[in-house]
């Protein structure tokens, strides 16, 4: 359909958990000399303008990055995180996606490869990432990032950060989803895959993780971030998760010491609240 377009929630409280759990993986990963590759099937445009006309319309990104950026006395890796964010971004008022976040995290000897479908986003990804200088170390594809991923596996350096993150606008996308890290998998076991999802009261949403889970049943983290609850006709995101396959092995702990933080600073009700699951070799 093509039809999602992110700039209307950017920098809402989805892309806080998501960009929290990216952002700790890729700081992982730092950790070892040895260079890795980020991959991204659905980078959207790369950069935001949280003063723009999509942006101002629903006005998610006031419950999300608004509220991070006004927080005092966060927990140390959310005021890392806070500080990163501002810290790369080009001018006050933009908010960063997930390529531009993992373009300002990964170091020269590491690879990007970016795939964006939706002609009018995959335009402004290039445009936004010319302003990175990613030079050779990046290359930003104009395809499905479902047969992209599976085609660039295994990774000449065996290290990855593979991020998927589909709009789920199709019920298709969440069979296509566990489809793909099943294939994925069957290239590169030892990959990281985090993949984000929408927590809705739509079946495909809720079956979602018991079926990723079972990918790999000795390896995964799962994290859910409830904002309020469900509304009564059941329309709308209630909250998302963050999906990972072969995590960090810090990321469990981190994610223990920030979430009840991060919970209670982006509720909009009573109801809010998270979950986090985990099983690690």
């Amino acid at each position: 359909m093509l039809s999602y377009r992110h700039a209307f929630h950017a920098g809402n409280h989805a892309d806080m958990l998501k960009h929290f759990v990216l952002y700790l993986t890729l700081e992982y990963f730092n950790r070892k000399d040895k260079p890795y590759w980020y991959i991204d099937t659905h980078s959207g445009a790369g950069l935001y303008d949280l003063g723009g006309s999509e942006a101002q319309k629903v006005g998610e990104y006031k419950q999300g990055i608004g509220r991070l950026q006004q927080a005092r006395q966060l927990p140390e890796p959310l005021q890392a995180f806070a500080g990163r964010l501002k810290s790369i971004l080009p001018q006050p008022g933009l908010y960063c996606g997930s390529p531009w976040l993992a373009q300002a995290l990964t170091r020269p000897a590491d690879k990007l490869r970016l795939f964006e479908l939706h002609p009018a986003d995959f335009k402004h990804l290039q445009h936004n990432m010319q302003e990175a200088r990613l030079g050779r170390r990046g290359q930003i594809m104009q395809a499905d990032g479902y047969q992209g991923l599976i085609s660039l596996l295994p990774p000449p350096t065996r290290r990855a950060v593979v991020l998927i993150d589909p709009p789920y606008e199709e019920k298709q996308d969440y069979a296509r989803v566990a489809h793909t890290l099943k294939e994925a998998q069957k290239r590169f076991e030892s990959g990281c895959y985090l993949v984000w999802y929408p927590c809705l009261s739509r079946e495909e949403s809720r079956k979602l993780p018991q079926q990723l889970s079972k990918l790999s049943p000795e390896n995964y983290l799962q994290a859910e971030l409830y904002v309020h609850a469900p509304r009564a006709d059941g329309f709308g995101m209630h909250g998302s998760g963050m999906f990972v396959i072969n995590p960090p092995y810090l990321l469990a702990q981190q994610l223990q010491e920030t979430l009840p933080a991060l919970t209670t600073l982006l509720a909009q009700d009573e109801s809010a609240r998270f979950v986090l699951d985990y099983a690690v070799k």
